[in-house]
């Protein structure tokens, strides 16, 4: 779905699986100052979309997530996943009930799969679930911010800003009155300074909360079943996750950023070395400069100077070994 924000000036559309809204508006740096600053939104329209109504909705999600939301408060917001059988992570989603409804947005595209789980899980429950995503655009306004809101959309308050449900055809309108805009790249960088994971590209097949840091923001421990739990209870009691997540601070000489999938070694190894993990985001910060998320070895010693592919990295503790 292609945003109408692309027709701002200086807009360059974002690739992969954000294609569809700007990475940039042409000053990436301008627009992450102004994001740190608290100023401007990001159009984050290309997010799915999900509601989930009827007067079982609450109690019935919780049989389903990692989280507890029987009891969640009008206008909370909070993270829940969804995980295969073996605890393996499969959806992300970004939560708020505004009393009748409850909403979620969703990695671009993966509402579809989403919605067949839910639909398949319904049984007797007295829920119905929708696809909102035609309807209703996420935006983004940064931590500090003082736009205004329309009246009666649905706002998720977070720490690190507010994700408005905003009807879509009301996106150009507010981005009129609301901007300077930011693009994509500078909602990265923020995302990987304050090190939050992303589902695809934090994560892969394999995947479990423990590594992520997901425990902590996402998962309940103490809620009842729902699939996947034996798994989570038997990390969290019985062991330690194969791989955690660092935060790395790259050579900052470097003129290209290695991509994701670019394989990380100890440096003192050399570029021949043993492969201990991999980068899943890397990004150009305003004031850290190159920047990046990896996963690594659970048993990589916390002090190891790292290579991504030949750039030199250095590690800072996420997850604890």
């Amino acid at each position: 779905m292609k945003s109408p924000l692309l027709s701002l000036p200086g807009a360059v559309s974002a690739e992969g699986v954000d294609e569809g809204v700007a990475a940039h508006y042409g000053e990436l740096f301008r627009e992450q100052r102004a994001l740190a600053d608290g100023s401007g939104f990001v159009d984050l329209s290309h997010r799915g979309v999900v509601t989930v109504t009827g007067d079982d909705r609450l109690t019935w999600l919780h049989l389903l997530l990692t989280q507890h939301v029987t009891d969640l408060p009008v206008g909370l917001a909070t993270e829940a996943l969804i995980l295969t059988a073996h605890g393996h992570i499969e959806h992300a989603l970004y939560l708020v009930d505004d009393g009748t409804t409850t909403w979620a947005h969703v990695e671009p595209g993966s509402q579809d799969a989403l919605i067949a789980y839910l639909e398949s899980m319904k049984f007797f429950y007295r829920v119905e679930v929708a696809d909102r995503t035609d309807e209703f655009a996420v935006v983004h306004l940064p931590a500090g911010s003082i736009a205004e809101v329309p009246e009666g959309v649905v706002v998720r308050e977070t720490p690190y800003g507010r994700d408005l449900f905003l009807p879509r055809t009301e996106l150009e309108s507010y981005a009129a009155k609301s901007g300077p805009a930011a693009g994509l790249l500078a909602y990265e960088a923020l995302r990987v300074e304050s090190h939050r994971p992303r589902i695809g590209f934090e994560t892969d097949h394999r995947t479990i909360p423990h590594e992520l840091g997901w425990i902590d923001s996402a998962v309940h421990l103490q809620k009842g079943c729902y699939r996947g739990q034996e798994t989570v209870a038997r990390v969290q009691n019985l062991g330690k996750p194969p791989r955690r997540l660092v935060f790395l601070h790259l050579d900052g000489s470097e003129v290209h950023l290695p991509p994701h999938g670019t394989e990380l070694r100890r440096a003192d190894e050399g570029p021949d070395g043993r492969k201990i993990g991999i980068i899943t985001t890397s990004v150009r910060h305003h004031e850290l400069g190159p920047i990046a998320l990896a996963v690594i070895k659970r048993n990589v010693p916390l002090d190891a100077p790292l290579l991504a592919d030949t750039t030199a990295a250095a590690q800072e503790v996420v997850v604890e070994p």
